[in-house]
């Protein structure tokens, strides 16, 4: 028990001692969100799959940012997977010179993800609405043609 207490006395002090830092960086962190949520467009970088034609999908680096067991199980062809969480931590992996496009199951997580990497600075970086769950309710690659053949009638 004494041995706890000590432990958690040094975790305490220790926390104490770096807070000053992590609150300086707090701060900027938050500086830079604002300025983000000042510029950014309505649809903070959100892409509905019906706006990609099919050819267009080879253009863009595409992330899915689900667990690998879920990626394991099924995912857009030509995907490669980075959980959300790691984005910032995989970032060196990720060009700001090509369009690149993140999702998830719904796109929640990828929104976070997303949103992230957008106040990092890719602002080449698209979320996908709906996530891998409404683009295979919509069509998939094919998703683009058939809101055009809808459109029409």
């Amino acid at each position: 028990m004494k041995l706890r207490s000590t432990i958690s006395l040094a975790l305490a002090c220790a926390t104490l001692a770096i807070a000053p830092a992590a609150w300086a960086d707090k701060a900027q962190a938050i500086d830079e969100m604002e300025a983000y949520l000042e510029f950014v467009d309505y649809g903070g970088g959100v892409i509905f799959a019906e706006q990609i034609p099919k050819d267009d999908w080879k253009k863009f680096l595409v992330i899915d940012a689900r667990d690998p067991a879920q990626f394991a199980k099924s995912h857009i062809p030509g995907a490669i997977n980075i959980e959300w969480r790691q984005v910032l931590a995989k970032r060196a992996s990720i060009p700001k010179d090509k369009p690149v496009l993140i999702y998830c199951n719904s796109g929640s997580l990828s929104a976070q993800a997303g949103f992230a990497m957008r106040v990092a600075g890719w602002d080449n970086l698209r979320i996908l609405q709906g996530g891998f769950d409404e683009w295979r309710a919509k069509g998939g690659f094919d998703a683009s043609a058939k809101a055009t053949i809808q459109a029409t009638h």
